[in-house]
């Protein structure tokens, strides 16, 4: 599938609630395969992660996303979902930078999103990597928040510039209380420490 160019960039709307205009993309990788159809990254990714191919099958969706995103209105920002071992690779920021440069895209139009996961791996590394990043004018976004083990230490610890509530407290939003209080909870975080929220779904 790699081979042949069949893992595809899908493109999920970012509204900004309070003035309805649209202020990005969320970039969501598809596999179109002729055999199987259109296939979700819940079930490919966990298989390239293991078969040590996930790093060749981003690099490959963010070279097409940051062609498409050129073409679009230069105030609309484009998030890239970043895989935890992706993150262990030291080189990583360096390429994702090259990867920029060779397509003429301006980083402070990118933003890249970690899982809670991330934030159990080696902290001082991962800082290093997002400052790095950050430096260069790239965003880093908190995805799933409340969804894993959520360490506001290392929330606080870490230079993130948004977060986003994971989708599952979102869409139980009309039918569980419990679901309200904890995107109350997290909105209120938010605002403190002043930073934007994303709610999934």
């Amino acid at each position: 599938g790699l081979s042949r160019g069949e893992f595809v960039p899908y493109y999920e709307q970012q509204i900004d609630l309070e003035t309805e205009e649209l202020v990005g993309f969320e970039m969501l990788a598809r596999w179109r395969s002729p055999q199987f159809g259109l296939i979700s990254p819940e079930i490919f990714v966990p298989v390239a992660e293991e078969i040590g191919l996930v790093a060749e099958l981003s690099e490959g969706l963010m070279e097409k996303a940051f062609a498409d995103a050129r073409e679009w209105d230069e105030r609309l920002t484009l998030s890239i979902n970043i895989s935890p071992l992706q993150l262990r690779d030291p080189w990583f920021a360096q390429r994702l930078l090259r990867m920029m440069v060779s397509a003429n895209f301006p980083p402070q139009r990118l933003e890249i999103e970690i899982t809670e996961s991330c934030l159990q791996e080696n902290t001082g590394f991962l800082r290093s990597m997002i400052t790095s990043l950050r430096n260069q004018g790239v965003k880093i976004a908190l995805d799933d928040f409340g969804a894993g083990l959520s360490s506001l230490e290392k929330l606080h610890d870490l230079p993130i510039d948004r977060i986003k509530i994971d989708r599952f407290f979102v869409s139980n939003l009309g039918q569980s209380k419990d679901s309200a209080m904890i995107i109350e909870a997290i909105s209120s975080l938010g605002k403190g420490m002043e930073l934007p929220i994303t709610a999934e779904g």
